[in-house]
């Protein structure tokens, strides 16, 4: 592990999660149930639930187009996510754009993670996003070799496994080091 990974030295402040969708409903209850809920009430994380059509620059709300390149399906405007990422409250030390094509997440990764202050969560829904917006992000994380309808399960895993490596979340600091994985 390195300095900025080293999770013996805790990390000042709470972790906040930042997921951006079209469908926060769907995140909300995962936010505030169990032991996510009782550590967001403890100040151990805190969570921003952003709607992406809130950023879609038009009355209709209409967040898709047209793949610029062809193809099947709608993907969400680059210009959308933009917005989205610019109306947070702070710039986040990662922006993930959850995608099969991406690099396959693991309990190294959620170690890595743990280590930052803020993490913003894109989760895609239709044929994904426009490939422009791969420029704003800064990695791209996959569960595995499949598809699904939507981000918001990917990021629900992901918030999951890496707010458990936090001090406090799960009660006993220590006994994620004993995991299987770790």
């Amino acid at each position: 592990m390195t300095a900025e990974t080293d999770l013996t030295s805790p990390p000042s402040g709470p972790l906040h999660f930042s997921l951006l969708t079209l469908f926060p409903e769907l995140l909300r209850p995962f936010t505030q149930e169990a032991l996510l809920g009782r550590a967001a009430s403890a100040g151990l994380l805190s969570f921003g639930l952003h709607d992406l059509r809130e950023h879609s620059g038009n009355r209709w709300r209409k967040v898709d187009d047209s793949p610029s390149g062809g193809g099947a399906g709608m993907v969400i405007r680059v210009d959308v996510v933009e917005r989205a990422l610019a109306a947070l409250p702070r710039r986040p030390d990662e922006i993930i754009l959850l995608t099969p094509a991406g690099v396959r997440f693991d309990q190294r990764m959620a170690e890595e993670l743990a280590g930052r202050q803020h993490l913003a969560l894109l989760c895609g829904r239709y044929e994904g996003f426009d490939a422009r917006v791969e420029t704003l992000v800064t990695r791209e994380i996959s569960l595995g070799d499949f598809v699904m309808m939507g981000g918001e399960a990917a990021a629900a895993c992901i918030v999951e496994a890496v707010a458990r490596l936090r001090p406090g979340v799960i009660g006993d600091e220590q006994s994620w080091q004993h995991d299987s994985y770790s």
